[in-house]
């Protein structure tokens, strides 16, 4: 099983029709699974950017 190291959570908002009618909606965050030395874990697609980024400059 993957461990979520990501702090992102859950954000809340309503979805709003033409008619302005509110209902409740959640936005959820984009985990990605990545494997780093041999362990999975769970990150936000954001996260796994600033991953990359790192690796590619070292």
């Amino acid at each position: 099983m993957a461990k979520k190291i990501t702090s992102t959570k859950p954000l809340f908002g309503n979805r709003r029709s033409h008619a302005l009618n509110a209902t409740k909606h959640t936005f959820k965050p984009n985990l990605q699974t990545v494997t780093i030395n041999g362990k999975k874990y769970k990150v936000s697609a954001r996260e796994l950017r600033t991953i990359n980024k790192i690796n590619a400059a070292n």
